[in-house]
């Protein structure tokens, strides 16, 4: 429960920003900066950094893109330790995207990858770390990575990636706590000179319990979400990863407060959290896209009649 390198990252705005294309106001973004810092969370992602050219700014909000001014606005005049971050998807940005970091408020760069691109997510973050941020790589939709893939890849960041850290990302929400020793493990194997993240889903209500797996098989960079707020069912909840690590530098009041203000408002507008379709497509590991569909139907609660529908055929 308490080891001093044990980091703790915000990712509310960024993978929030999942829900609603990326479009929360100004204020918002700018109250959970305040909480998380006068909370003392080491980081806080702020958004997606994607390339315009690739990614229509028609379709998403600012925080899609998080330029440098923008960032600048929503976080001017609050005092703060909390270190800046923003997340990189393989294929959605170029290069001339990420500025020097003399350049720029952000601090990391964290790039988020399948196993099949791995090497494509290494040239990413080195250059990002050739550029003065600290770099991580996520490896998404772990629960699908063949074993054989996943040692590869880990090998190859160990011997060519400049990341300081390596995450497991449960995007599918259906990894057990025996998978997360597993994998906590076979991270370690390979990555002598890396730290180990972990970045759950709530698909399961198993986020918060398979976190604290990776922190007791030694991960020492953590995700956490204000609220649990996230794509489908969402994360980590942040005030509950606060709550069990028990470093003083750590306050879960002003979470607590800024839940009060700002989150009960907004789950009265957009839909997050632990909801049976979300469990179901975790269960069949399966992207919690078909899941995501039918909560915006008419059939949104037919439980048995969307678990048969993802039934193989001949199991039906």
């Amino acid at each position: 429960m308490f080891r001093p390198e044990i980091k703790v990252l915000d990712c509310t705005v960024r993978d929030g920003g999942l829900i609603n294309d990326h479009r929360f106001n100004d204020n918002f973004v700018r109250e959970v900066y305040r909480a998380v810092s006068a909370a003392g969370v080491d980081y806080m992602e702020i958004g997606y950094r994607c390339s315009k050219s690739i990614i229509s700014p028609d379709k998403f909000g600012k925080w899609k893109f998080c330029e440098e001014d923008e960032i600048r606005r929503a976080i001017d005049g609050i005092d703060s330790h909390t270190k800046l971050s923003v997340m990189v998807d393989v294929g959605r940005v170029e290069k001339a995207d990420i500025l020097p970091k003399k350049d720029s408020v952000l601090d990391m760069i964290r790039v988020a990858t399948y196993v099949k691109d791995i090497d494509k997510a290494i040239d990413l973050v080195n250059e990002a770390v050739d550029k003065g941020y600290e770099g991580t790589v996520n490896i998404m939709a772990i629960s699908r990575a063949l074993d054989n893939e996943l040692d590869e890849a880990l090998a190859q960041l160990e011997e060519e990636s400049k990341a300081s850290v390596v995450y497991i990302v449960d995007s599918f929400g259906a990894l057990y706590s025996e998978n997360v020793q597993h994998l906590v493990g076979k991270y370690k194997k390979f990555l002598k000179n890396k730290e180990v993240g972990m970045h759950g889903h709530n698909n399961q209500q198993l986020a918060y319990a398979n976190t604290i797996q990776a922190i007791i098989e030694g991960a020492n960079y953590v995700d956490g979400t204000i609220y649990g707020i996230g794509r489908a069912a969402g994360n980590c909840p942040l005030e509950l990863l606060l709550g069990f690590l028990k470093n003083p530098k750590f306050d879960v009041r002003p979470i607590f407060d800024v839940i009060t203000n700002e989150f009960l408002p907004l789950r009265e507008k957009i839909e997050w959290g632990y909801i049976i379709p979300y469990a179901i497509t975790a269960m069949f590991n399966e992207h919690p896209r078909p899941a995501m569909a039918i909560r915006k139907t008419e059939d949104k609660d037919s439980y048995l009649a969307f678990y048969e529908s993802l039934l193989p055929d001949d199991m039906e």
